[in-house]
């Protein structure tokens, strides 16, 4: 522990990409979807509210390459991806996820459109 400061249990990368207005292209932070602009600050209370903010690190990220599902998210450790959030689906995952260790399996990307990684080494010249 550095400095008092524990490392995080989980890091929730939520992706705050916006289109700009009247792009066709889908975006996890759209003008026609106020909820989805409060979702960021959303999380982060959330987990102040209960407690764990310390223990769980909210972060800002850029375009997660699936705008079609979004808003999303995308909780590690487990590379898991939930998508189509809304604050009820948010309030969920952190209370049976994120304390209560079981994925939410209803909200994770389908199989179809995110399916298993592959290793650098297999695609790596």
């Amino acid at each position: 522990m550095v400095n008092g400061v524990p490392q995080p249990a989980f890091y929730i990368f939520k992706c705050q990409q916006s289109a700009p207005p009247g792009m066709p292209k889908p975006s996890c932070v759209s003008q026609n979807n106020p909820e989805s602009q409060t979702l960021f600050q959303y999380i982060a209370q959330v987990l102040m509210q209960k407690g764990i903010i310390g223990t769980v690190q909210p972060i800002q990220t850029s375009c997660l390459g699936r705008c079609q599902q979004g808003p999303v998210m995308l909780v590690e450790p487990g590379h898991t991806m939930y998508v189509g959030l809304t604050k009820e689906k948010i309030d969920r995952i952190i209370d049976e996820h994120i304390i209560g260790g079981n994925v939410v399996a209803e909200y994770v990307i389908g199989d179809e459109v995110w399916g298993e990684p592959i290793a650098p080494s297999a695609m790596a010249r």
